[in-house]
């Protein structure tokens, strides 16, 4: 697929072409769906945690004797049923992280590259070299490249664009082996560079072991394409 590269005042340089095994590939909402589930769970802190009827403390004396009072028996008064007793089945910290298969991660992530592409929110740029870190000329940049809640990928000695951009909340700077699922679905739009692009495809490309099987049937022909 070919696509149009501007420079930083937003006018159309020339053009691109982007390999369709990653930028061009069946959308697979599934994948998109399991990989964000994993990296969120990854963040979580788990640290949540309650006391259990052991860990609470007092409750080492029975409240009232076993007989007599016409009220049922009680062993602790921090047993779970009373105010100020231990839970029964309250959460521990634990750890939430879980491993997904690398080929589903890359599958992932081709597929919201290849959404971004289908959107027409992939704005290709020839390069993102600013003269000084200035906040208010990388607001100028993305405007002019219509891109409002913006994922800006280049390399990550590119000091001067990384420190212009921290400081806005609906933008993020990543290096080109920091992009992952989530940032590029949680941003409107993707802006790389031409370097950075290519950088992508050598990244996911697909190996041959990674193909799809081909029966050599007819019917095979039809079937195995843009996935």
């Amino acid at each position: 697929m070919k696509t149009e590269v501007k420079n930083l005042d937003g006018k159309t340089v020339g053009e691109l072409e982007l390999d369709d095994a990653v930028f061009g590939v069946e959308v697979k909402e599934h994948l998109l769906w399991e990989v964000v589930k994993a990296q969120r769970a990854k963040i979580r802190a788990g640290t949540h945690s309650t006391l259990r009827r052991d860990e609470v403390r007092g409750g080492g004396k029975k409240p009232y004797k076993q007989k007599g009072t016409g009220n049922a028996r009680q062993g602790s008064s921090r047993a779970p049923h009373y105010v100020g007793g231990g839970s029964v089945f309250g959460p521990k910290p634990r750890d939430y992280e879980y491993a997904i298969p690398k080929k589903v991660r890359a599958g992932a992530l081709r597929s919201a590259l290849s959404l971004r592409a289908k959107e027409a929110k992939l704005v290709i740029v020839d390069a993102l070299q600013l003269d000084a870190i200035k906040t208010k000329r990388m607001v100028g940049v993305l405007k002019a490249l219509g891109a409002g809640s913006a994922l800006v990928v280049d390399a990550k000695d590119n000091v001067n664009l990384q420190k212009s951009i921290r400081n806005l909340p609906k933008t993020k700077f990543l290096a080109p082996e920091g992009v992952n699922v989530y940032d590029v679905l949680n941003h409107e739009t993707l802006v790389v560079t031409t370097a950075t692009a290519k950088a992508l495809e050598v990244r996911l490309m697909p190996h041959a072991d990674e193909a799809p099987p081909h029966d050599g049937g007819a019917e095979g022909t039809g079937s195995g394409g843009a996935a």
